[in-house]
């Protein structure tokens, strides 16, 4: 009976033991009998008892919630140590338990609550309870954080973006919940605005290409074309961070929601009287705005812009920038072109505020006044002199000279010769000026032969004898009669007959203006007076003789 009671008892011990000993190396209950020297002692049954730092009982940045009698769950990591105790531990029993809620929370794609309780490099540690997660610097908030010192400690939720219990490894994101609630709270506001609608809001960032203005949890796009109805250089200009100010919803995009909003759509569309203010070939005062390649831009009141292309700017400056003739700022009359209402375009005039030069020119120069300039250039074909009004005329190779080639005249002059010219044409439409350097003295050849016809009998002067003729001047104009038209006997057509000073009677047979030349003939004279003896007293028919008809002739004469 007595070995029975021993069997028994030994298998009701073994029995107790399997039952009350936990396994090492997984979490258990205990309860706290006591609290000392920062320790609390914990009963974690079948006589076993062991110790935990307080700290491991506290959150962070909090005191330790723990007293005598509270249940807890504690890791036991050996059953023994050298003095007899179970080693336990809180913090590892707070971490499994986590890990367990947290690997639930993230395939549910749940958020969790932590802290942000220290900084390492790249972001933040946050403890959800037991484990410690990473926080990347790019995921505290929607924005870059300079200071993130009032986040440290503070309970708020995470969402987990990814988690490896193997390797102990929880990375989480606070951005991904502010993003979140942001969207919501964006979907709220932007469900009561509707287009064209008058709001206030508050101007938070200002870039080179608009500004942001928050609309009470939702931000729209102001850009600096719709800001005002003029030129806006830099929304700073008109607007400072801060700054409340009163815009128009312009356009909501439903599936991106963005908001497009104006400030310009609350005033008064300048440009609804352009057409009644300034009407075509009136004459205004702007000022510059903008200088570009092809031309510069006027502002005529705030708003209304017009441009002066490049050749509207200079009668006389044909290839020159627009940055040469005018600058920014500067006030200047301008003339309206043209005005399209549609596209929100005024075309404007520099040079039509100023007379033709042309025009001007042919008033106060008409053809044959002398004018003297300096030679501009000098090309293959002629000179460019330079006239008042900073306008050119140019004198061709052909009236360089009377008696040189032009190409030949044309070798005596420099650029920036001082010369004189007389104006033999101004074509203000195609704004040509035709001057003449040779015509400076008169024309020596028109004054010359002015009154003589082909057919006329002039005098001329015998000025030098040669084989093949004689040269004779008339009225300072040079001519040759040839041999063959010294007389109308062959025998009398020997030009040593002649000597220089003579004076003798020709016939004049052509006047070429080109070569300006005479043609002359004694030979063409003698048979002139020859006919017109015939003419007056007889006919070859007659019977007389050219003698007897001389002689009635020189008989009448006497």
């Amino acid at each position: 009976m007595a070995n029975t009671s021993m069997e028994e008892f030994e298998a009701l011990l073994n029995e107790s033991l399997e039952m009350d000993t936990p396994d090492e190396g997984t979490v258990v209950k205990g309860k706290v009998i006591a609290i000392e020297a920062g320790q609390a002692i914990i009963d974690v049954g079948y006589k076993m008892e062991g110790r935990v730092e307080l700290k491991e009982f506290a959150e962070p940045g909090e005191q330790p919630d723990v007293k005598v009698g509270d249940e807890v769950e504690v890791y036991l990591r050996a059953a023994e140590n050298a003095r007899g105790e179970a080693v336990i531990s809180r913090e590892m029993a707070r971490r499994e338990e986590a890990w367990d809620r947290l690997e639930k929370a993230y395939a549910d794609d749940a958020r969790v609550e932590g802290a942000i309780f220290g900084r390492v490099k790249g972001g933040f540690t946050v403890d959800l309870g037991g484990a410690v997660a990473f926080l990347p610097g790019s995921q505290v908030d929607v924005r870059p954080v300079r200071d993130a010192g009032p986040l440290m400690g503070l309970k708020q939720p995470f969402q987990i973006l990814k988690m490896d219990r193997r390797r102990g490894n929880i990375v989480v994101s606070r951005r991904a919940i502010l993003e979140e609630s942001r969207a919501e709270q964006r979907a709220e506001v932007i469900s009561n605005l509707t287009e064209g609608q008058a709001v206030d809001g508050v101007v938070k960032n200002i870039t080179e290409y608009g500004a942001f203005v928050d609309l009470g949890g939702v931000d729209g796009l102001l850009h600096v074309t719709d800001m005002a109805w003029r030129r806006v250089n830099h929304p700073s200009e008109i607007l400072s961070i801060g700054e409340t100010v009163k815009v128009q919803v312009i356009k909501i995009n439903k599936d991106t929601h963005r908001i497009s909003l104006g400030m310009k759509q609350l005033q008064e569309d300048p440009w609804d009287l352009v057409g009644v203010k300034y009407p075509l070939n009136s004459v205004h005062q702007g000022r510059v705005t903008n200088i570009t390649d092809y031309g510069a831009f006027v502002e005529l009141e705030p708003g209304v812009e017009g441009l002066v292309h490049v050749s509207e700017m200079s009668w006389t400056k044909k290839n020159v920038h627009p940055g040469k003739i005018v600058s920014t700022s500067q006030e200047v009359d301008v003339m309206v072109l043209e005005i399209d209402g549609a596209k929100r375009r005024v075309s404007l005039g520099l040079k039509q505020t100023q007379r033709n030069p042309w025009e001007v020119f042919a008033e106060t120069h008409p053809e044959g006044t002398v004018v003297e300039g300096e030679v501009k250039n000098i090309t293959e074909f002629g000179l460019f002199i330079g006239l008042p009004g900073e306008i050119d005329g140019m004198v061709h190779l052909s009236d360089l000279s009377w008696d040189q080639r032009g190409e030949e005249a044309i070798q005596e002059y420099r650029k920036g010769d001082v010369v004189k010219a007389v104006v033999s044409e101004v074509d203000i439409e195609k704004e040509r000026i035709s001057l003449s350097i040779k015509a400076l003295g008169g024309d020596k050849f028109a004054d010359a032969v002015g009154g003589v016809k082909r057919g006329s009998i002039v005098t001329v002067t015998v000025t030098a004898i040669e084989d093949g003729g004689i040269e004779v001047e008339y009225e300072g104009m040079k001519s040759f009669i040839r041999r063959s038209d010294l007389s109308r006997d062959r025998s009398e057509q020997r030009p040593e007959r002649f000597s220089v000073g003579d004076h003798v009677d020709v016939r004049v047979t052509n006047i070429d203006s080109k070569t300006r030349r005479l043609g002359l003939s004694i030979k063409a004279r003698e048979i002139a007076e020859e006919k017109e003896a015939v003419e007056q007293f007889g006919s070859s028919d007659s019977g007389a003789s050219l003698g007897d008809i001389l002689g009635a002739a020189l008989k009448r004469g006497e």
